[in-house]
């Protein structure tokens, strides 16, 4: 869930892999990649310790389709599948994604009342200085209200770039805007069981850097501090791809 996909990890190019399209670079690419994350934390919610996070995705002419996955170093840690399906023009961006965890249902059950399968929509729009997305639970596990019925739980985020020190950083506020058990703050010990209304779940900053490893290869490194106003949590995180 983490999307994290989003930083990225090494980018093949379809080319080096297929010399026979090289001239086709235009219109297909391929990234693969993964993450070392010391702590795994989504939208402000605690879902687990010391993770590698693996990525592969391909591109054409604004349609990508993309794998992300996160699995855990002790046994414990949730083991999480995610597939999606999105497009890109300008700024603007739309998507849906099938996030999987394991220690339910198997992968395979889609059923209305058993399944460990979340699908979720999102829009968004980038203006370069700040990017605006919306993202909502459409089927499978969407999140219920304190009385039983479906929340379609729903988050919001707002991500501001900037550069400091001569590195980069983000900003990022996160909220859901209405009743649900699916923004609770994850596995962690603050975690609640119901959000009853609008709540800010993620308030973060992040700085990244890439560190040299030889002239033509670097480490993408980065650090960051989040805070989640609704369960009281607080995080700090480091990662870095490969």
């Amino acid at each position: 869930m983490n999307r994290l996909l989003k930083n990225g990890g090494i980018s093949l190019a379809v080319a080096m892999v297929f010399p026979a399209l090289g001239y086709a670079q235009d219109s297909v690419g391929v990234e693969v990649g993964t993450d070392l994350v010391s702590s795994y934390i989504w939208r402000g919610q605690d879902l687990g310790n010391v993770s590698l996070q693996p990525s592969l995705s391909v591109a054409y002419k604004g349609f990508s389709l993309s794998a992300w996955g996160s699995v855990g170093f002790e046994k414990s840690d949730t083991k999480e599948i995610d597939l999606t399906l999105g497009y890109e023009t300008g700024g603007f961006s739309i998507s849906v994604t099938d996030y999987w965890f394991n220690g339910g249902p198997g992968y395979f059950h889609y059923g209305t009342h058993h399944t460990n399968h979340t699908f979720e929509a999102q829009v968004g729009y980038d203006f370069g200085f700040l990017a605006f997305d919306w993202f909502t639970n459409f089927a499978g596990n969407v999140g219920r209200k304190s009385d039983g019925r479906k929340a379609y739980a729903s988050y919001l985020s707002v991500e501001a770039p900037f550069t400091l020190g001569g590195i980069g950083w983000t900003a990022t506020v996160g909220a859901t805007p209405w009743a649900n058990d699916f923004y609770t703050g994850g596995d962690a010990d603050n975690a609640k069981e119901m959000i009853n209304g609008f709540a800010v779940c993620e308030v973060s900053v992040k700085a990244a850097k890439e560190i040299r490893i030889t002239r033509s290869w670097g480490v993408p490194l980065y650090a960051q501090v989040i805070w989640n106003p609704s369960t009281e949590g607080a995080y700090f995180v480091a990662g870095m791809s490969f």
